[in-house]
């Protein structure tokens, strides 16, 4: 096995300014390629701290991968200090500044002449192999040593992905003698880690070394990963496929997916396989569900839309709400969501619909309806279902649990009632 470690620099990721997104990128990308990603590490911007964390990733891992840290301002320190790491010095490359001039007179058509700091962006250690960033000013940059390969690329994602596709992928592929790393994941709804773990215990117990199952649990779903690796594609995919179906069949019940795609990628691939249409009303999730949905591209094939009623003036305005509903029941019932489900279908003219109401916290409980306290309602203008969920995380995971069990009623429904239309 090949293993990589990746080196996250800024200390706008150690304080929580900004999430590191890049490791989890690379980490899939590399996995695609036959990298193992063996440990991942974040450090601030201080010079000490990251010529340790290279000493200490170089023991463990063939390839090292540094992100951050290569803007034109002061708090960038990584190339002087890879220069100084790897024992070279500053030199100017001429073909990363015309880059750099083509990138200000024709992207940017930012006036006047280049500063000094763009400049700089232009020089790179004399021991690197520098690599082209079509997408950005600062250069990725290419070392080795003790036979170990380090990266370095830039810490804006755009850049990052450009150069690690471009540049360093096809790079890796020529360096190294990469084994296969094959997965097959079945998504599960409806039931816990523990209980799944109990009921496919003797499964588990009866893997080949050579297979390892990993529990992935996240928002009521249960990912369960069967990953090996190798060098014989064929006799890989072949065990791997012959374990993954013993798994699918025992855990059929509880299977929304034998592949590794979120709710809203699902319920998109069977919308469009029956050329049906469907919309959300939302209350407590706030338009996350329409967001979740529209994140997959060609979702406006089936999506037509979203009414956010998040006051009640705009329940009864939009979608009908009676008012003696609201006042009897209140804006957190079943009979509230039946008349949203209903509203948002007639309203955007949809096959199906999904309804939300429900209190998302801090606030906003009481003894009858504590916080975390939630209505769903999906179905078409011929039926519909409903469900009551009592939540006990914070606001925002709240919302996330919302959503998710909302996506997968509305697709239990439409695999259950498949000749309603």
């Amino acid at each position: 096995m090949v293993n990589a470690s990746i080196i996250t620099i800024g200390d706008e990721l150690l304080i929580g300014q900004t999430i590191d997104t890049n490791s989890a990128w690379m980490a899939q990308e590399l996995n695609k390629a036959g990298i193992w990603v063996k440990h991942r590490v974040a450090v601030g911007d201080v010079w000490d701290d990251i010529w340790d964390a290279l000493d200490e990733e170089s023991q463990r891992a063939d390839i090292i991968f540094i992100t951050g840290g290569l803007g034109p301002t002061a708090d960038d320190i990584t190339k002087p200090l890879l220069c100084k790491y790897f024992n070279g010095k500053l030199v100017l490359d001429e073909k990363v500044l015309t880059h750099i001039k083509s990138l200000f007179e024709k992207v940017f058509r930012r006036p006047g002449p280049l500063l000094e700091r763009n400049i700089k962006q232009a020089e790179v250690p004399d021991t690197c192999t520098v690599l082209h960033n079509e997408r950005g000013t600062a250069p990725g940059m290419w070392f080795e040593k003790d036979k170990k390969v380090f990266i370095s690329l830039p810490g804006v994602p755009h850049e990052m992905k450009g150069l690690m596709l471009q540049e360093v992928l096809p790079r890796l592929k020529t360096h190294f003698t990469l084994p296969f790393i094959l997965h097959r994941t079945a998504f599960t709804a409806g039931m816990g880690e523990s209980m799944i773990a109990e009921m496919i215990k003797d499964f588990e117990s009866l893997l080949p070394p050579s297979i390892k199952l990993a529990y992935l649990p996240n928002y009521g779903m249960v990912r369960l990963r069967l990953t090996t690796s190798g060098f014989d594609k064929e006799k890989l995919e072949s065990s791997l496929q012959a374990e993954f179906e013993k798994l699918k069949f025992l855990v059929r019940d509880i299977l929304v997916a034998d592949e590794d795609k979120g709710l809203e990628e699902m319920l998109g691939i069977l919308l469009q396989a029956k050329g049906k249409t469907m919309a959300t009303a939302e209350s407590c999730t706030g338009g996350y569900i329409a967001h979740l949905i529209t994140s997959i591209p060609g979702s406006s094939a089936y999506f037509k839309g979203s009414i956010v009623s998040y006051a009640n003036e705009v329940k009864q305005n939009l979608l009908g709400v009676s008012t003696e509903t609201l006042q009897s029941a209140g804006a957190v019932s079943e009979e509230t969501v039946k008349q949203m489900l209903n509203g948002v279908i007639h309203a955007l003219h949809v096959d199906y619909a999904v309804a939300t109401s429900g209190i998302m916290g801090p606030d906003g409980g009481t003894p009858e309806k504590p916080v975390g306290t939630v209505w769903v309602a999906a179905g078409s203008k011929e039926k519909l279902v409903t469900k009551q969920f009592h939540f006990r995380f914070n606001r925002e995971r709240n919302i996330e649990m919302t959503a998710q069990n909302a996506m997968n009623l509305l697709r239990k429904f439409i695999l259950d009632v498949p000749e309603q239309l």
